[in-house]
């Protein structure tokens, strides 16, 4: 059959999609066309609006044909792209073909066998086909943020899957503070990702996530992507999601043999938490990082998603770190990453990362330097297309050697035989038995309305306004443009989900007479329709204000400039507030922290609840939590800070206070100014109390000290010095018992915090060092352990970033209680 070359006069409606289609649909024999892009071609969303158009216009009869094509081979386009084919004889001598062989030697040989030119074609995101070789197309780029979506280049939802879960958005997740619903939603995440592989609407199983950079400042717009401002809790939420995403056991090293369900990359690394802000934006933008703050915030996430995790892929960030893109990091990337953490993986650019080095930053004389840096640096697959462009050129200006390239390819080509996708059929192989059955599961959607109850942060709650009485409200008013929109709630990154279900839909099933009212034009709120609004609230036995951001005010490349509600919203509160028949119910929906300290301290509006952006099932879960079918357990994985912090330049990235020039630190760990709400904050329905019921030991002796160089001649002890051994050998063991003493069962997340007696040299005020999710009945009680290794736990980083345990006083903080223990070197 042949494929002719469209004339798009006839269908005038896709004359916008030829610069896209035309490489596709260049004349050639169909028997020319490689697999991958005729299914590619044929699976595309466009090709049956073509062919109604055609239809209409009554086209030529080729045209017709390559409708009928569409139908005939549609079983077999859902065939996953792979290479080592059984069934073909040439493929067995192929020692990249071998499964016996160990991967990296397989790797080598494949990579032997390419010409430059077919090298270059690879350390691209959209890596075409070798042909001769029978290794198919391959995309690098897809994304599973908060599941399974459509946002890069590797996924599409036109087929059998056409939608898959929608969790919460990652920073509503972590508010829950249970490592094993993180993990469990890794493993969903993965499951639907290979499924939606098997079923041939995959063009590769790498996917760009968690975003695990540590939310340093609260106007940041990808803030929302991150597990919060804590770099214990975004390390352990990395360490769950990649473990769940690819495969292995929660407590980990359970991967068969390395393979991998799908591949989870942690970004942006490092230093990375600025998109655009004052004519700075994230392409040009020169972080200033102290070896203090790198060593104890801004890395520490990415260590644990390495070395616990085992992550598969990392993504080097757009910016610079002190001078020196983090792309061109050889430092960074070559021997912290794969030297000093053991990385085993592949790293990618962000998009178009490389290109800014020589076009934005001026750090590369010429686009021939940027690739050798990044190539040389140990950076392997660009997104984008600069090293397709620059590459040879670079090789044959003598400026990079080609082992460079074939160490890249390398690590490129071990991650797609670990995905085991050189192994000939794969829905034959490890994980090929999994259909599009097990997306959208009931199972997975029941956990991703599990994490959004238990991330839900009930902020305040006057009186005891919630829960709300299922058989005395007689009538309800929604009120706010986030009532009746179930877009809002999936937050940034995002597929089409399962199902979507608003507040004002969820609501209605418990109370019939429930109104709805919009309140503003939209989330901006530029225009405001307050006595209509009041009207509604009027009517109504009780009120819930739906309120907040959406994506205009907070995303990728979008910070925000203030921390307050957009437009008139205030004003629409305010106005119903003080309208209704009772105090009024506060729905905030938002990533980032903002300023409702009015809300906070206003007697009118009688409870607040923080819901993030809490996915497909959040209508759902803040329905049940309104009207007491679940009880909200979250806490605030981030400090909310007031209004007036926007007079710190979001360019600085300093961690610690400087008294002297009036700058407040950051995060829990280090501000020292005022705080709307802090981290770890959240109420509850019921109430609990704590106990230390054992620690093993008050006083601990590490036997070597030094003396800072401080007036205070404060003594400390090196992590170094004391080594591995000493470190497990002096593990502190705590046991912490928690009651429930109220009337209502509930999910509790218990936060074990370590403080020292005396700040000094740059001390953080307090640190997490361990979190537990426990559920306990009405009147329960129950124990558990937290070990704490006093290297890891009870450290700090000096100025020259190295770890040491100060002499001196240091206490264990549940709640309100305190155990001490004295630190003697």
């Amino acid at each position: 059959m042949f494929v002719s070359s469209l004339d798009f006069k006839r269908a005038p409606s896709l004359a916008t999609t030829k610069a896209s289609v035309e490489p596709v649909l260049r004349p050639r024999t169909m028997s020319d066309l490689t697999y991958s892009t005729a299914a590619s071609f044929l699976r595309s969303s466009w090709v049956k609006c073509f062919c109604k158009e055609m239809r209409l216009h009554r086209a030529a009869v080729v045209s017709t044909l390559l409708c009928l094509t569409t139908l005939l081979i549609h079983t077999e386009s859902t065939q996953p792209p792979f290479s080592c084919d059984s069934s073909d004889p040439s493929t067995k001598s192929y020692p990249f073909c071998r499964t016996s062989l160990p991967i990296s030697q397989r790797a080598r040989d494949l990579v032997s066998r390419l010409t430059l030119d077919e090298k270059v074609t690879q350390l691209v995101n959209t890596a075409p086909a070798i042909p001769r070789l029978g290794v198919p197309a391959y995309e690098w780029w897809s994304e599973a943020l908060h599941g399974v979506a459509d946002a890069g280049y590797g996924i599409q939802f036109n087929g059998r899957i056409n939608g898959a879960t929608s969790f919460p958005q990652v920073i509503l997740t972590a508010a829950t503070f249970d490592a094993h619903l993180w993990y469990r939603i890794g493993q969903a995440i993965g499951t639907e990702a290979r499924a939606v592989y098997n079923e041939g609407q995959a063009k590769g199983m790498t996917f760009w996530a968690p975003n695990i950079n540590v939310f340093r400042d609260p106007r940041w717009g990808r803030g929302q992507e991150t597990p919060g401002e804590d770099p214990l809790v975004t390390g352990k939420y990395a360490i769950s999601y990649v473990r769940g995403v690819q495969g292995d056991s929660f407590e980990g090293g359970k991967l068969k043999d390395g393979h991998l369900q799908a591949s989870a990359c942690c970004k942006h690394f490092t230093a990375y938490d600025l998109d655009r802000w004052q004519g700075v934006d994230r392409y040009a933008f020169d972080a200033q990082v102290s070896k203090q703050d790198l060593a104890d915030t801004y890395q520490p996430p990415f260590q644990s998603c390495i070395q616990q995790g085992q992550a598969s892929g990392i993504m080097c960030a757009y910016n610079r770190v002190n001078g020196v893109p983090n792309c061109a990091d050889y430092n960074l990337l070559s021997n912290i990453a794969r030297g000093k953490w053991g990385f085993q993986g592949y790293i990618t650019s962000d998009c178009d990362a490389v290109s800014i080095i020589h076009d934005n930053q001026g750090y590369a004389k010429s686009p021939e330097d940027a690739v050798a840096d990044v190539l040389k640096a140990g950076m392997d697959v660009n997104c984008g297309s600069y090293l397709k462009n620059y590459t040879k050129s670079a090789v044959q200006q003598k400026k990079l050697p080609e082992s460079s390239v074939d160490r890249a390819l390398q690590n490129l080509f071990s991650v797609r035989m670990r995905l085991g996708l050189f192994n000939g059929n794969p829905n034959k192989m490890l994980f090929g038995d999994i259909s599009p059955s097990q997306v959208c599961t009931k199972e997975h959607q029941n956990l991703a309305l599990d994490a959004a109850r238990n991330g839900v942060v009930l902020l305040k709650n006057s009186a005891r306004l919630l829960p709300l009485s299922k058989t005395k409200t007689t009538s309800l008013a929604i009120i706010g443009p986030n009532g009746n929109n179930a877009h809002t709630f999936v937050g940034n990154y995002a597929g089409p989900p399962c199902k979507s279900v608003t507040l004002f839909q969820a609501t209605q099933q418990y109370v019939k007479n429930t109104m709805y009212h919009q309140g503003c034009n939209a989330v901006n709120c530029t225009s405001v329709s307050i006595p209509e609004a009041v009207g509604v609230a009027k009517a109504a036995d009780h009120v819930i204000l739906i309120v907040g951001l959406d994506q205009s005010q907070e995303r990728e490349d979008h910070d925000r400039v203030d921390l307050v509600l957009p437009g008139k919203q205030q004003s629409l509160i305010a106005s119903v507030a003080k309208a209704a028949k009772k105090p009024v119910i506060m729905v905030l929906l938002c990533g980032g922290p903002v300023d409702i300290s009015f809300a906070k301290y206003d007697p009118k509006i009688g409870s607040i609840l923080w819901a993030g952006y809490p996915g497909e099932a959040g209508g759902i879960a803040l329905a049940e939590i309104i009207f007491g079918d679940h009880n909200p357990g979250g806490k605030l994985p981030m400090t909310w800070y007031p209004k007036d912090f926007i007079k710190v330049p979001m360019t600085d990235m300093r961690m610690r206070p400087k008294p002297s020039s009036g700058y407040p630190g950051r995060t829990y760990r280090f501000y020292t100014g005022r705080k709307v709400y802090q981290f770890g904050y959240g109420l509850s329905y019921t109430k609990y109390s704590y106990e230390f019921v054992s620690v093993t030991r008050n006083k601990l002796h590490l036997g070597k000290s030094s003396t800072a160089g401080s007036s205070e001649s404060l003594q400390y002890t090196s992590v170094s010095e004391l080594g591995t051994e000493f470190c497990e050998r002096a593990t502190i063991s705590a046991t912490v018992g928690v009651n429930n003493l109220g009337k209502m069962a509930g999910k509790h997340p218990v936060l074990l915090f370590v403080k020292q007696a005396k700040l000094t040299n740059g001390n953080p005020i307090r640190q997490l060092v361990g979190f537990h999710s426990v559920t306990l009945k009405a009147g329960e009680r129950a124990e558990f352990e937290f070990a704490l290794n006093p290297c890891d736990h009870l450290s700090r980083a000096n100025e020259d970033g190295l770890m040491v345990i100060d002499a001196g006083s240091h206490h264990l903080v549940v709640g309100d209680e305190e155990y001490p223990i004295d630190i003697v070197v």
